[in-house]
């Protein structure tokens, strides 16, 4: 079968992609990813926390002292000498791009749209394939309007999208308002993909010890069904390419993405729990399950079962929601 594919302007000799994970912290597991046959790796995310404060350490050693010793500013070296930021990420990057032959894409993670995105111009200077914007922002001030919200992520797109030339990929949450306004708005703001969904990690509440605790939670196929029902919704009506992220466990849950028309389909969970090697076994059910029904490549089998193109559009809406609680409730 034929599983090439196209995300964000990138062609992928399969559309199943490695997502940001710790696993991409070492470049003998990228290459481990690649050789299972990813269409391409995400990198763990860079956080703009990280960016700002290791910013903000430079910027107090330089400057401590210096109203008392002018003579100490010469224990450091020319400013053009100084490594600014996380230059292990960048190191890490081109390492990894010069290891293996699929794309490698950065993923920079951040809340605001404040000058640690002047980083995507050096995240493209290493290499990049392309970068994923995440956004991670838990709105809790009930002051703040959903406008404001919106607003974050379009200038944040839009500050990366003028300071570099490889593609960008947004990476959303599922929480926004009006879901399909705000993909159509972040494609005329020039997102080349958008990746549906952001999985948030939940915090845990220890009763004994009576602390907040972060639980992370690895998902399951049972939640596939809430990126496959947008993905589904979004193909062809919003001119960008979309990605499809949590619950992907096996080669079936794959197909259903490619069916709902996901271009490239991302993996995470399902890896940390078997390993790179499980991609493979993912990609061979895949391939067979969508040549059992026909389908000899993965544009033929693209959105078959979107919104646009299945014979019952109504599934995808409200009409589905009452066909399944009533069918419910007679079976009782």
């Amino acid at each position: 079968m034929d599983l090439t594919s196209t995300y964000m302007g990138l062609e992928l000799r399969c559309p199943l992609v490695a997502g940001a994970s710790p696993l991409s912290r070492d470049v003998s597991t990228i290459r481990l990813l690649a050789e299972a046959g990813a269409g391409a790796v995400v990198m763990h995310s860079i956080f703009e926390e990280q960016i700002a404060r290791e910013a903000e350490e430079l910027d107090y050693y330089l400057h401590q002292g210096t109203d008392r010793f002018a003579e100490s500013l010469d224990y450091f070296p020319p400013m053009q000498d100084l490594r600014v930021g996380p230059e292990d990420y960048l190191d890490h990057l081109a390492d990894a791009r010069r290891a293996v032959d699929v794309p490698v894409i950065a993923s920079l993670n951040g809340v605001s749209a404040g000058g640690w995105m002047d980083y995507a111009k050096r995240i493209q200077a290493a290499g990049a394939s392309g970068i994923e914007l995440n956004i991670y922002l838990i709105p809790t001030n009930p002051q703040v309007p959903g406008e404001r919200i919106e607003r974050v992520y379009l200038d944040a797109l839009r500050t990366v999208k003028s300071s570099v030339t490889i593609p960008v990929a947004m990476k959303l949450s599922p929480f926004f308002t009006a879901t399909a306004s705000m993909a159509r708005h972040l494609a005329e703001a020039g997102a080349d993909a958008l990746v549906l969904f952001n999985r948030f990690y939940q915090p845990d509440l220890n009763v004994r010890n009576l602390e907040v605790e972060p639980s992370l939670v690895l998902s399951t196929s049972e939640e596939l069904r809430l990126p496959l029902r947008w993905i589904a919704i979004l193909f062809g009506r919003i001119g960008t390419s979309l990605a499809a992220t949590t619950g992907v466990h096996t080669g079936e849950d794959a197909a259903k993405m490619i069916l709902a028309g996901a271009d490239a389909v991302q993996m995470v969970s399902s890896l940390l729990m078997h390993g790179p090697g499980h991609l493979t076994t993912v990609r061979d059910e895949m391939a067979e399950l969508l040549e059992s029904v026909g389908y000899s490549s993965i544009r033929q089998a693209r959105g078959v079962l979107s919104q646009a193109k299945c014979a019952e559009p109504a599934a995808f809406e409200r009409a589905n929601y009452m066909k399944i609680v009533e069918g419910h409730w007679q079976t009782v």
